[in-house]
């Protein structure tokens, strides 16, 4: 389903790591959702290769990992990596569920007013997972 809050098409966006002779490995990801009160949440699945899921759009290579580092030390820094909080709610004055400039008091944006781009799969995947994991030697470049 589409956001209207957010430019659109978005696919789900998601870190796979294949480990086996077949392309089966792990998928790395966040879930949940960023109206839910608990946002979004890491977690790590077995997974064939998405290649042969109906929903797969496009991959890219990152580079390798060490089998040593994988999953032990994938999950450890991916663990450490803020997820998406909450980020909307509803809006009783305008009847709709909507991005907030604050979670306690819950305040909203006013019509017109600038908001801060929302974070969900795409955002964590490409701007903070993929760069942890980098900065910690667990994606080999090449």
């Amino acid at each position: 389903m589409q956001d209207p809050d957010l430019p659109g098409p978005r696919f789900h966006t998601t870190i796979f790591v294949k480990t086996g002779p077949n392309g089966n490995g792990t998928i790395h990801e966040v879930t949940g959702d960023i109206t839910s009160s608990e946002g979004m949440y890491y977690t790590r699945t077995p997974s064939e290769a998405p290649e042969l899921s109906p929903e797969f759009h496009t991959s890219q290579k990152l580079g390798v990992t060490q089998a040593c580092n994988h999953p032990g030390d994938w999950k450890r820094v991916l663990d450490g990596v803020p997820t998406p909080p909450q980020q909307k709610a509803f809006n009783v004055k305008t009847m709709k569920t909507e991005p907030f400039k604050t979670k306690d008091p819950l305040t909203f944006y006013e019509p017109g007013e600038p908001r801060r781009q929302l974070m969900k799969c795409t955002e964590w995947t490409m701007e903070r997972a993929i760069p942890a994991l980098k900065a910690n030697g667990l994606i080999i470049e090449g």
